[in-house]
C-alpha cells in the first residue's frame, strides 16, 4: 500500500512539475534547489527505471513466498533510505510485468548492481529490465514527502 502511495506521488509531482507553465508566476525558480537536486535549466535530470518482470522461479511455499516479499520490501526501503531508489511500486493488473523501481542513478550498471541486492531477483522470483530515463529532478524529494504521510 505504501508503495501504491508512492506511485500516486510521483505521478501528480510530474503531473505538477513538469506541466508548468514558464509563465506561471506561482512558482518562483529556486536556483539553490534546482542545483541540490541536480536539475537542467528544465529541472530535469537522468535516472534509470526499472520493469520488474515475473521471473522464472515460482514459489508454492506460502509461507516463503511471504518471507521473500518482506526481504524484498526490506531492500527496497534500505535503497529509499539510502537515496538511490526514488519510486518503488507494483502494477495492480496481474501482468508479468509486476512492477517499477526508478534509481537516482544516471549508469545501467549502477542500477544493475543494485537489482541484484534484491532478494526476489536473487531467487529467481522477479527479474530487471533498465532503461535510462529522464525526469523530473523534483522526483528526488518524493521518498521524504511519503514519509510525512504515512501514519506510524
Amino acid at each position: 500500500m505504501k508503495i501504491l502511495v508512492a506511485f500516486t506521488i510521483l505521478s501528480l509531482i510530474s503531473l505538477l512539475c513538469c506541466g508548468q507553465n514558464s509563465s506561471d508566476k506561482k512558482y518562483a525558480y529556486d536556483e539553490a534547489l534546482a542545483k541540490h537536486l541536480g536539475g537542467n535549466k528544465y529541472g530535469m535530470k537522468k535516472y534509470v527505471m526499472a520493469f520488474l518482470k515475473a521471473g522464472p522461479t515460482k514459489l508454492s511455499d506460502s509461507i516463503a513466498r511471504v518471507r521473500l516479499q518482506e526481504a524484498h520490501m526490506s531492500n527496497i526501503s534500505r535503497m529509499a533510505e539510502e537515496g538511490t531508489l526514488i519510486i518503488a511500486g507494483p502494477f495492480l493488473d496481474n501482468q508479468p510485468i509486476r512492477g517499477i523501481y526508478i534509481f537516482n542513478l544516471e549508469s545501467l550498471e549502477e542500477a544493475k548492481k543494485l537489482t541484484e541486492t534484491d532478494p526476489a531477483i536473487k531467487a529467481g522470483t522477479l527479474e530487471m529490465e533498465l532503461h535510462p530515463w529522464y525526469g523530473s529532478a523534483a522526483l528526488q524529494e518524493t521518498f521524504r514527502i511519503h514519509k510525512s504521510i504515512v501514519k506510524p
